[in-house]
Formats: structure tokens, sequence, C-alpha cells
């Protein structure tokens, strides 16, 4: 917080603030239909590898069948990596809107 010594540097202040608000509220892209969207993209990176993981899984236990089971080892496998791929997808665009915050604001 800032120190303030005059009421003229508290309204530059606030006006300043009030401007920046305003500002980013005309701008915002970022709606509820963006979040509906990325929310959808986020599941979506972590099912296609999941289901392409157990297909595969299925195919290899028709025909190669043997002790293990291909199609667990395979679904779990896609699963994570769908998971560790959507983390790194939302923390690189976590940061992106950060990035996009300081720039704003300077």
């Amino acid at each position: 917080m800032q120190s303030i010594k005059n009421p003229r540097e508290f309204k530059q202040m606030v006006g300043s603030k009030e401007t920046r608000k305003l500002k980013e509220k005309h701008n915002s892209k970022r709606g509820v239909l963006f979040g509906l969207g990325m929310f959808g993209l986020v599941g979506w990176s972590v099912v296609v590898p999941t289901l392409l993981g157990a297909f595969l899984g299925v195919w290899l236990d028709r025909h190669f069948p043997g002790k293990q089971s291909w199609t667990l080892t395979l679904l779990l496998i896609g699963l994570i990596l769908g998971c560790v791929s959507a983390y790194h997808w939302l923390s690189r665009e976590e940061k992106d809107i950060h990035k996009d915050g300081e720039e704003k604001n300077e």
C-alpha cells in the first residue's frame, strides 16, 4: 500500500485505478463462454489420450493375449498423459493471464 501525502495524490491514485479497471472491463474478452470453452478443452485434452490408450489396449489384448491387461495399462498411461498435458496447458494460460495483467497495470 502506498503512503499518501496529500489529497491530490489520493485523487490521482484512485482515478488511475478506476480508469484501469474500467478499461479492463471494457476490453475484457474473457467471459462466461470463454470459461466454458476452456473447461471443454481441458476435458477433451484428458479424454482423448485416455480413450486412445483404452482402444489400443483392447486391440493389443485381442491380438496378443498375455498375463497383463494392456487395456488397463494403456488406459492409465493415457489418463496420466492427458492430465499432464492439461496441467501444462493450464499453467501456460495462467502465466499468459498474469503477464497480460502486469502489462496492463504498467
